[in-house]
């Protein structure tokens, strides 16, 4: 019988879901509400259709693909992949929602050569990842508060997802903690803190922190959706580089960018020809300075 995932879409020459260049897939259906996320077409499990009325397009999110489908599709970057220490991340929603079949596709992954990273917000049972645990070079875990109230309101159990992480350390993965830093959410002193400290507690060592965006702002209007971060303001550098400081004197930190070229490149995406998308982020890919590695040139 062949295994099928629940796919919204595949993205590939993508430049901020792991090192190097990548080829993102995500799932469909996630457990949590956050009202800030940045792609809400992948909440649902149900097919949606995006309607974008300002250039007359509609993208279709949501079908089931065979293993052996996306297998296939994610093979054809294979070369950029190994020329940029790159891979596979599996995102969503929460793709561990698809556990059996997310170990599936990092098994045969896997057997390719393939690197492949799991982004997870860890709010589901840790047999889902005693699943994957065997065939994944790593988790990138969203972590977004420590207070069980505000976790509770966005749908989760922090227990459950402290557990989780505290679980996958004590079973020696690789765990790249990601902090989304919210306005009015998670970016008082006090929150900041006791981040820190819970994070500190259960063996942290890495922090990614990711700075509000509205990136994905234009999604929801294309659900038919309001948008509740419309009028929410950026936070200020001064802000950020405060926070960062705080997270610095308890953990390696990296603070990712949200440069105005990302953004452009998200935004051509949904007009522009594959090939010359394709040539444009290979050369943003290889000119860029990243922290924690150096991408190598790559080859068009």
């Amino acid at each position: 019988m062949c295994m099928e995932l629940n796919v919204s879409h595949i993205q590939h020459f993508s430049v901020g879901d792991g090192a190097g260049l990548r080829t993102t897939v995500f799932l469909k259906g996630c457990n949590l509400r956050c009202p800030w996320c940045h792609n809400p077409e992948t909440w649902s499990s149900e097919t949606q259709i995006l309607r974008y009325e300002q250039i007359g397009k509609e993208v279709i999110s949501g079908k089931k693909l065979r293993i052996e489908e996306i297998v296939e599709d994610v093979l054809t970057d294979k070369d950029f992949y190994e020329s940029s220490g790159g891979g596979v991340t599996i995102s969503g929603g929460e793709a561990m929602l698809q556990g059996a079949g997310v170990a599936e596709l990092s098994k045969q992954l896997c057997q390719n050569g393939i690197s492949v990273l799991i982004d997870t917000a860890g709010n589901v049972p840790y047999t889902a990842f005693e699943l994957t645990n065997p065939y994944v070079d790593g988790y990138l875990f969203d972590y977004k508060t420590d207070e069980a109230e505000k976790s509770s309101r966005l749908g989760g159990d922090r227990h459950l997802i402290r557990d989780n992480i505290r679980a996958l350390l004590r079973d020696e993965k690789n765990v790249r903690i990601r902090i989304p830093l919210i306005p009015n959410f998670n970016t008082s002193d006090a929150a900041i803190h006791s981040m820190c400290e819970s994070l500190r507690e259960l063996g942290v060592k890495t922090v990614d922190l990711i700075p509000f965006h509205r990136m994905g702002s234009g999604k929801y209007k294309a659900l038919g959706l309001s948008y509740p971060y419309q009028d929410i303001s950026l936070l200020a550098k001064e802000q950020l580089q405060k926070i960062r400081n705080t997270f610095s004197d308890y953990f390696e930190t990296n603070l990712e960018e949200i440069s105005r070229s990302i953004q452009l490149l998200a935004q051509i995406f949904e007009t522009q020809p594959y090939l010359w998308v394709r040539r444009k982020i290979l050369k943003y890919v290889n000119s860029r300075s990243r922290q924690h590695r150096k991408v190598t040139a790559v080859r068009i």
